[in-house]
């Protein structure tokens, strides 16, 4: 333990202790903008947290500087004040000046920060920004570099947290900016387009695609019937957008708020993601008993998807061939309920409201065609609904519970644990035992792949299937880890969960802002309370909406029909 002061206060704390954190530990607020909690390894780049420290010469950053005994610092002297004015003036003096009309406006933290530390005027010549571009190549992220202040803290969370390494700093001084190796665009870049950057930016230098416009649009548009599924992780968290609790389930309002923007039908993609575990469990259990390629590895996340398709090609057999739940549901709205509401499919739009940037990306997929029509026609994530709402003037908190519309608003409990990491293992867990026994398994709850722990394994006896090892992991860095296994062969799982966010979807790179462990950790909580507390089936097979499907248009799993709707292929894609 190391002894210091801190404005006059004494205090003891770990050796390896960083400045700003022993200045949190009592409760000392110092601005920073490179330093966030998502990144382990902060670069000490904005110099915003400067402080004096006694003897020595310069400022240090007190988000890198380790504590020392008997150290003495000031944290808010008047040269720190005016040091840290300077840096937020430098800042601003490259900054554009369009807050208003920026995505990030109030939730910006140079924003913040410029009125925390009474920065009034900018003493320096301003920039001209008409030598940068705005990259607007993906359908999930805007990226405009004018607004990049070169923090770094996208770079870490690309490598560290992501080991996607696509980011990288270009040039020097006022001409650095974060860009794309080689100085391409998203889409020519090994980005997976998973928005854990947009997540971590604190500035509107790395967005995501704002399509509200396009939904305001259709939603007037009369001779269209618009309809709207939600992703699970959506109603444990849209309460933030509003000033709910982290955590706070939300589903009815959620519901209620929807009906009010004018959407002709709610769905929930809880729905299709019972359907997932039925066709994806057979898909298991095909492979366990016929010698198909093994592990066998979730599709659901389009981030990790991508991921695949760039980094570890020669694994894409191993993959489910199911589709996500989004695009099984647009699939079967152009087709099971088109039929079943007597609607010409081209007159059908589907929108889906999820937590993550990467499903952009995946409804524009042009294999995700199989009704005839683009199965998803527009994705908004919890931020652009929060906005929606917000526009459409409608108290959110103060709204009533209301239920979801039918046919395909009807869930289990296992679908709802999909929105936390370990959720789709567990869901699959839970049918595929039912199916090979007969039985239910005696506990429900398979707690060993739950959690935030980076990679998580288990195994399970399951009949005359024997042991069945499985493994967990979300985050694409902790993705590596068991992919670099399976290449090797020292990988002994049947079966394996990829979320390509930290946390699964609750972490999603389209939440609500700023992100936590603690965050998704109440997010999951919500989720697991779902499950077990609110709903009254909690397993997939178990869902009779579900059983209807199979009994009146699908007829069984992985059959002729299914094929065709509910399964599809991968790309190799190039590094």
């Amino acid at each position: 333990m190391v002894n210091l002061t801190i404005d006059n206060q004494k205090l003891q704390v770990p050796e390896g202790t960083t400045l700003l954190e022993a200045a949190h530990k009592i409760g000392i607020h110092i601005p920073t903008l490179c330093a966030n909690v998502e990144i382990h390894h902060t670069p000490g780049a904005c110099r915003v947290c400067v402080v004096e420290v006694e003897r020595s010469r310069n400022l240090v950053a007190s988000c890198v500087f380790p504590v020392a005994e008997g150290m003495k610092v000031k944290t808010n002297s008047d040269r720190v004040r005016r040091a840290r004015q300077t840096v937020i003036e430098f800042l601003l003096s490259d900054h554009p000046q369009d807050c208003t009309i920026c995505q990030k406006n109030g939730h910006c933290e140079l924003q913040s920060i410029a009125e925390q530390i009474g920065v009034r005027e900018i003493r320096v010549p301003r920039t001209d920004f008409t030598h940068h571009r705005i990259d607007d190549s993906s359908p999930s992220l805007i990226r405009d570099t004018s607004k990049c202040i070169n923090c770094l803290r996208c770079v870490t969370a690309c490598a560290e947290v992501q080991g996607v390494y696509c980011l990288t700093p270009e040039a020097r001084g006022f001409n650095c900016k974060v860009v794309p190796a080689m100085g391409t665009s998203l889409m020519d870049a090994v980005c997976v387009l998973c928005g854990q950057c947009a997540v971590v930016c604190p500035t509107g230098a790395i967005v995501e695609r704002d399509e509200v416009d396009q939904v305001w649009a259709v939603l007037e548009d009369p001779h269209k019937h618009v309809i709207v599924q939600e992703a699970p992780a959506i109603r444990a968290m849209l309460g933030e957008e509003f000033g709910l609790p982290p955590g706070t389930l939300v589903t009815g309002k959620m519901i209620a708020a929807l009906r009010r923007l004018g959407f002709d039908k709610v769905f929930d993609t809880n729905f299709t993601a019972d359907l997932t575990i039925i066709e994806e469990g057979h898909e298991l259990l095909k492979r366990l008993q016929n010698g198909g390629t093994l592990p066998m590895m979730t599709s659901c996340s389009p981030g990790w998807i991508k991921f695949v398709e760039h980094f570890y090609p020669s694994l894409l057999p191993n993959l489910s061939t199911c589709k996500s739940p989004q695009q099984m549901f647009g699939a079967l709205a152009k087709t099971y309920y088109a039929e079943f509401a007597g609607i010409d499919p081209k007159n059908i739009f589907v929108v889906s409201i999820m937590p993550c940037t990467a499903k952009k990306f995946e409804a524009s997929r042009p294999e995700m065609n199989s009704s005839g029509y683009r199965d998803v026609d527009v994705v908004l994530t919890a931020r652009e609904l929060g906005r929606m709402i917000r526009q459409a003037g409608i108290d959110f908190v103060n709204l009533p519970d209301e239920p979801f519309d039918a046919p395909m608003g009807q869930y289990t409990g296992a679908g709802t644990i999909f929105g936390a990491t370990g959720g789709v293992m567990e869901a699959a867990l839970r049918t595929v035992y039912a199916v090979v026994t007969g039985e239910n398994l005696p506990i429900l709850d398979i707690t060993p792949v739950r959690g935030l722990e980076g990679v998580k394994e288990a195994t399970l006896e399951v009949g005359r299937l024997g042991e069945v090892r499985v493994a967990v992991a979300h985050g694409l860095a902790n993705a590596r880890k068991l992919m670099d296994q399976i290449i090797e062969g020292t990988a002994d799982y049947h079966f394996i969960e990829i979320m390509a966010c930290p946390g699964g979807c609750v972490g999603g790179g389209g939440q609500s802002l700023p992100a936590s462990n603690e965050k998704r950790m109440l997010r999951a909580q919500a989720l697991y309370h779902d499950d077990k507390d609110v709903q009254r089936l909690r397993q997939s097979h178990e869902n009779p909406a579900v059983k209807q499907l199979y009994e009146t248009f699908l007829h069984e799993p992985l059959g002729e029909r299914s094929h065709q709707l509910l399964h599809t292929h991968y790309v190799k894609r190039g590094v």
